[in-house]
């Protein structure tokens, strides 16, 4: 794989390349870009960059700022599989015009800064992230919200809501449906998406993604997962916004529609994105100890006491959407307790349990999903977890487990002493708005960036708070 600039030139040209695609990331977390024909495209595009209008990006610049450049990473090189023309694809990060001074609001940059701020601290060098990104495949999708109509619809075939459909000669109705909460992990004919799992997890293998797994999901509306090999803050952050290009398009180029919506149904299981995290110093694992509960260190209970301190404040990036908060209910295996557990599934912080090998001991942050920025979350679980290190928070020491019980079993007595993770998008931010100093070690977020974030996602929340929904037509309509 290309490296350098010269390299990056080299292989376009001796794939055929037509069109270079750059992209980027807003602050939301989305992936933006656009193309310059292969022939406008050369060396000088890596040190002088390539100006777009900053204005047009939701988090970005004010339109008397517009101005903005960005610049090409050569180690992201690589083709694009699902366009015509033969295409490159290099993901940028974004700069200021005239000094190429790095831009504050840049997910990326702050990404970058995270790992330098690592090495900085002495504690670690390495910091590896493993996210388990789940999604729903549907056949069809609809949605209308205006001044006089609140409505959604979806519908995957494979789905229980489907048994009594009538079927046609195109589309018989050949039964094998899932029950609820029953899609993990039935083979077919109930498991209608190996195939086009297996055709996602070839084309990320082919872009240099390294895949350990794929299966069906719990909630049996078509909900999947494919799983990705940990890899460096930074890294595993592209490869994030790269899997889901990738699920998208493959489920589009199939006739189908893939989302990272964390409750797109009710009454099932939503999608989640548990993190694993470790760190490491000299190539050496930090998180292990024989000896420790679970087998992990001091350092990492430490690294868990952060987390579980600053879970409000993080779940701000990490939930970034009211539907998260759909998610995060007790009784679908959610992760709402502020505790943490070598085995228990509903404490925001696993320890797992499949390996005693040293390299494999890790942290798994559970309430994460998939809509959030990769670039910030990781960031965030970073900060937290190194404060919780440099101010020897040991969670067993402020009320946060280990717990091993099963938590709904528990009397109302015992549960009113556990903690638990916000219950709205707006409380995320309010969290956010009173505990972020440890973000800003480093330098690595600035205050610019989480006061613009906050104002967005606030905006969000009060369009959905302002909108009635169809079920308040059901309760209320005749009252």
């Amino acid at each position: 794989m290309a490296k350098t600039p010269e390299e990056v030139v080299r292989f376009a040209r001796e794939h055929g390349v037509r069109m270079v695609d750059v992209k980027f990331t807003d602050v939301p977390g989305t992936w933006q870009h656009f193309s310059v024909p292969m022939s406008a495209f050369g060396l000088s595009a890596f040190s002088e960059g390539i100006g777009f209008d900053g204005s047009s990006i939701r988090g970005f610049q004010a339109i008397n700022e517009s101005d903005m450049l960005l610049m090409p990473d050569p180690a992201t090189a690589m083709l694009d599989p699902f366009t015509a023309v033969p295409t490159l694809s290099l993901i940028c990060n974004v700069a200021q015009p005239g000094s190429f001074e790095s831009y504050s609001r840049d997910p990326r940059f702050i990404a970058r800064k995270a790992e330098s701020y690592l090495k900085s601290t002495g504690i670690a060098d390495t910091a590896y992230f493993g996210p388990e990104a789940e999604f729903f495949v549907f056949d069809e999708v609809r949605y209308r919200s205006t001044t006089n109509e609140q409505s959604v619809f979806v519908d995957s075939d494979e789905a229980h809501w489907n048994t009594g459909r009538v079927g046609t000669a195109d589309s018989p109705n050949l039964g094998h449906r899932m029950r609820p909460k029953e899609g993990y992990f039935p083979v077919a004919p109930s498991d209608t998406l190996q195939d086009l799992r297996a055709e996602m997890a070839l084309v990320m293998e082919d872009c240099g993604i390294a895949v350990e797994a794929q299966h069906h999901e719990v909630a049996a509306g078509g909900q999947c997962e494919i799983d990705m090999r940990f890899d460096t803050l930074l890294t595993m952050a592209d490869r994030l916004l790269l899997y889901k290009y990738i699920v998208k398009n493959v489920a589009r180029r199939a006739g189908k529609s893939a989302t990272f919506m964390p409750k797109p149904i009710f009454g099932d299981n939503g999608s989640g994105m548990h993190v694993h995290v470790s760190l490491w110093k000299n190539e050496q694992p930090l998180f292990a100890d024989e000896d420790g509960y679970a087998g992990i260190s001091e350092m990492a209970r430490m690294f868990i006491g952060g987390l579980l301190t600053h879970a409000p404040s993080i779940l701000a990036f990490a939930a970034p959407g009211t539907n998260s908060y759909r998610r995060l209910v007790p009784g679908y295996e959610a992760p709402v307790n502020l505790v943490y557990s070598q085995r228990n599934r509903s404490a925001a912080v696993r320890i797992p349990m499949y390996s005693e090998n040293p390299k494999a001991k890790r942290v798994e942050f559970r309430p994460p999903d998939p809509t959030a920025n990769p670039y910030l979350t990781f960031a965030s679980i970073l900060q937290a977890g190194l404060d919780g290190i440099k101010r020897g928070i040991l969670p067993e020491e402020h009320g946060y487990g280990p717990l091993d019980r099963n938590i709904y079993e528990m009397c109302a007595a015992e549960k009113t002493e556990i903690r638990s993770v916000p219950g709205s998008l707006d409380e995320s931010l309010s969290a956010l708005e009173t505990d972020h100093e440890y973000l800003l070690a480093g330098d690595v977020f600035t205050s610019d960036l989480l006061v613009k974030y906050i104002e967005m996602k606030r905006e969000q929340s009060a369009e959905v708070r302002l909108r009635p929904t169809p079920l308040e037509f059901a309760l209320y309509y005749d009252a």
